[in-house]
């Protein structure tokens, strides 16, 4: 069994509540994801985050493949972090940890991501050449869609690191 992990950082110039209101809306999800990927939100984005709820998406990870991506939200802290695992979806694994630190100056969004990919051999081998670009563009659109709409504050950094577990 092979598990992965991204590691990505982001900083932005705003402050952790104004992060936190953005970042723990579900509606939100689809404005800093690729429009190509026809994400929507089916159900349970209807109320404020809290532990146990479960949220239901439509979406298109590759062309001519869509799926429903069912998550549950299993730890919030106010303002500091959220976890989201998946409960039906494209991945055998996805654990999604999602962390709000205040710096000087703005806010550092951490993400921790674990996941495994279905297909046992099939899915290692195409890791590398189709699931981590996916990934990387991502967590790019994100970036450059935060910025966008935090932008007049100021410029943000991204680091993003990938490891196999």
């Amino acid at each position: 069994m092979k598990l992965y992990q991204l590691h990505a950082k982001q900083t932005l110039p705003i402050s952790q509540k104004e992060a936190w209101e953005f970042l723990s809306n579900p509606n939100n999800l689809k404005v800093i994801t690729p429009k190509h990927m026809a994400f929507n939100v089916l159900s349970g984005a209807d109320r404020p985050m809290y532990a146990g709820q479960i949220i239901s998406y439509n979406v298109s990870p590759f062309p001519f493949y869509s799926t429903k991506w069912v998550t549950e939200i299993t730890h919030v802290k106010e303002g500091e972090y959220f976890v989201d695992e998946q409960r039906f979806g494209p991945y055998a694994l996805w654990h999604h940890k999602h962390f709000l630190k205040p710096i000087e100056g703005g806010v550092e969004m951490e993400d921790i991501i674990d996941y495994k990919l279905p297909f046992g051999i099939l899915g290692q081998l195409v890791h590398t050449s189709i699931v981590k670009k996916q990934l990387e563009f991502i967590f790019y659109y994100r970036e450059q869609q935060l910025l966008q709409l935090f932008g007049k504050y100021g410029n943000g950094t991204q680091e993003l690191h990938f490891n196999s577990i």
